[in-house]
């Protein structure tokens, strides 16, 4: 009898595990397994340390508003985050809104084939992307609109990354992936038939010198669409609560500093584009994009779990922990953000360079 139950009680214990690590949300994506989560480029005994470094930049904010040491900022963060945005969220760094009776995949894809459209992406031209990640953005456009994709990153992590998920996708040929700072791009002028950044010129600590680069490299008449961070119309920097939510996303995402909606088209007219069309893509009537956040938090419980367990056994990397509650707390920023419509990470501005230029 004392058999039976053992055996019924293993039995028990086994599928309970089974069914909160698989049934109720699998713990990794495709392309990122748990007991491979790392450091980046960073040394495993050195993950901790980074992150103590990452934290360090907020203490000195005059640092992060100056070009020169945005790189170290921005790669160190993806360092430290890429492996656990892979495994926990996807191959795609960034949000949509949601799409009734579509998943999370499927509504990533429509906003990204969204940026191919709008900048009018065909096959055979080259096309810039700008802050690639680790292509989830650059595969779906190319494979939607056949076009060449040159992606730009500072981090040579998510370089070979890209890279290799590139090749597993059999996209390898129309992806192409670069390290570099998206301020000095290395791209002759006038090269790009087209471009587009999603969410990615958060991270300049000026907006004009990202613009004013990517306006270099593409072809007079082409288009570029960007999808920005930014402050809604119903911010309020006096009201502690609201700037309390902004900080908490800036320092969770590596950010010098959130721009008002306004400054968008105001700085890429400054630059010399004309403004084809300006639109928030996260107001109503769009869905939420911030549901999937919330949705999501029984499985950060069950993956913060998993990252405890691989790290106290020396599988990850120590500090491995701390980068996952951080980006948790983030989370509930981001959410806060959007639920109060304070913040959006969707303003859609789309631009031309002139002919004449």
């Amino acid at each position: 009898m004392d058999t039976v139950a053992l055996f019924f009680t293993g039995a028990l214990v086994a599928g309970g595990i089974y069914w909160f690590l698989c049934v109720l949300g699998p713990a990794e994506r495709k392309g990122k397994r748990a007991v491979d989560l790392s450091g980046g480029s960073i040394s495993a005994e050195n993950v901790q340390d980074n992150y103590k470094q990452y934290w360090s930049f907020f203490r000195r904010p005059k640092e992060i508003e100056t070009a020169e040491k945005v790189p170290d900022f921005v790669d160190t963060f993806y360092n430290l985050v890429t492996d656990i945005y892979e495994w926990g969220w996807g191959q795609s760094f960034h949000f949509s809104p949601s799409v009734r009776g579509k998943s999370n995949r499927e509504a990533t894809i429509i906003h990204e084939e969204l940026a191919a459209d709008l900048i009018q992406a065909k096959p055979g031209q080259k096309i810039l992307d700008v802050g690639c990640g680790v292509g989830g953005p650059m595969r779906a456009i190319a494979s939607h609109s056949r076009a060449n994709i040159v992606g730009i990153t500072i981090n040579e992590y998510q370089v070979d990354r890209a890279r290799d998920h590139n090749k597993k996708a059999g996209l390898d040929a129309l992806c192409e992936v670069v390290c570099g700072n998206f301020l000095q791009m290395p791209f002759d002028d006038n090269s790009f038939d087209g471009a587009y950044s999603i969410e990615a010129t958060c991270h300049a600590p000026n907006l004009e010198e990202v613009y004013a680069e990517i306006y270099r490299v593409m072809k007079p008449g082409s288009l570029y669409v960007s999808y920005e961070w930014v402050t809604t119309d119903k911010f309020k920097p006096e009201d502690d609560e609201h700037v309390a939510v902004i900080q908490g996303i800036e320092r969770g995402n590596a950010l010098p500093g959130l721009r008002a909606y306004s400054d968008i088209a105001e700085t890429a007219m400054k630059v010399g584009f004309e403004v084809v069309k300006e639109k928030d893509l996260a107001a109503p009537p769009a869905e939420p994009w911030w549901t999937r956040l919330k949705m999501g938090r029984v499985a950060y419980w069950r993956n913060h779990i998993v990252v405890q367990i691989l790290s106290a056994v020396g599988v990850a990397p120590k500090g491995t922990v701390d980068v996952h509650e951080m980006l948790f707390k983030t989370a509930d920023f981001l959410s806060r953000g959007g639920e109060t419509e304070i913040f959006s990470p969707m303003h859609m501005i789309l631009c031309r360079k002139p002919d004449s230029s």
